[in-house]
C-alpha cells in the first residue's frame, strides 16, 4: 500500500476543498446547481458539463474524482475517493440515485463506471481492489459490490488485525443487476449477462448469461430468457 505524505500545502488544498463543497453542498434548487457548478471546478480533478449535483451529496477526496458530461448525482449519494493515489471516475451520463455510497476504503483504488450506466437507491460499491463497472448497465436498488474480503485464517488474531484481500470485480458492457444483488471479490461478470433479484456472485459469469440464486447459478442465456424470466426482477 503506497503512503501519502500531508504536507502544509496539501492540508490547505484540503481545507479550501472542504470549505467549498460544505459552502455549496445544501444550497437548493437552480442556484444551488449553478453555484456548485461553478466553485467545484475548483476541487474536482475532472467536472464535464451540464453536470447535476442535488444537494446534500457528500464528497471526499474531491480532487481525486471525474465526473463526466451530464452526469447526475441525486440527494443523499456519497462519493469518498481520500485514499492515496486513488481514483473515482464517471463517465458521461451516469446517474447515480439517492443514498449510493462509492467508496475508495483505501490506498491504491480506482473504481470506475462507464458511460450511460445508471446506479439505483443506496447501492454500496467498496473498494479497496479496483472495480471497473461497464457502460450502458442497469444496477438496481440496494446492490453490492464489494471488491475486498476479510482475512481470517488465525484463531489466536482478531478478524478485523489480519487485514484483507483485494482482488478487484469487472461488469463488462450492457449488463443488469437486479434488486438486492451481491457481488463479491474477484468476479468478473461478463457483458450482456443479467443477474437475479437476491442473488449472491460468487464466481465469474460468462457473457449473455442470465444467473440467479445464492449462490448465482446460470440459468439460461440471453436469447433464451423466457426460461427464466419468472425469476427476473
Amino acid at each position: 500500500m503506497t503512503s501519502e505524505t500531508v504536507t502544509p500545502s496539501s492540508r490547505s488544498s484540503q481545507r479550501l476543498e472542504a470549505l467549498l463543497l460544505a459552502s455549496a453542498g445544501w444550497v437548493p434548487l437552480s442556484p444551488g446547481f449553478a453555484l456548485r457548478r461553478i466553485l467545484y471546478r475548483f476541487v474536482f480533478h475532472q467536472l464535464g458539463s451540464s453536470v447535476q449535483l442535488q444537494p446534500g451529496v457528500e464528497f471526499l477526496g474531491a480532487h481525486q474524482i471525474e465526473l463526466g458530461n451530464q452526469v447526475t448525482i441525486n440527494r443523499g449519494a456519497r462519493l469518498n475517493a481520500s485514499g492515496s493515489h486513488s481514483k473515482i471516475t464517471l463517465g458521461d451520463r451516469v446517474q447515480i440515485d439517492i443514498g449510493v455510497d462509492i467508496r475508495v476504503s483505501r490506498g491504491d483504488c480506482l473504481i470506475e463506471i462507464g458511460p450511460r450506466t445508471s446506479i439505483g437507491p443506496y447501492t454500496c460499491i467498496a473498494g479497496p481492489g479496483n472495480i471497473k463497472i461497464g457502460q450502458d448497465c442497469l444496477i438496481a436498488s440496494h446492490v453490492g459490490i464489494f471488491a475486498n474480503n476479510h482475512e481470517f485464517a488465525e484463531r489466536d488474531r482478531k478478524i478485523r488485525e489480519q487485514g484483507v484481500s483485494r482482488k478487484g470485480i469487472t461488469i463488462g458492457d450492457d449488463c443488469w443487476l437486479g434488486s438486492g444483488v451481491k457481488v463479491l471479490d474477484g468476479v468478473t461478470i461478463g457483458e450482456g449477462s443479467v443477474i437475479g433479484a437476491g442473488a449472491v456472485v460468487t464466481k465469474d459469469i460468462p457473457p449473455y448469461s442470465v444467473a440467479v440464486g445464492v449462490p448465482a447459478r446460470i440459468v439460461a442465456q440471453r436469447g433464451t430468457v423466457e426460461l427464466a424470466k419468472d425469476l427476473i426482477s
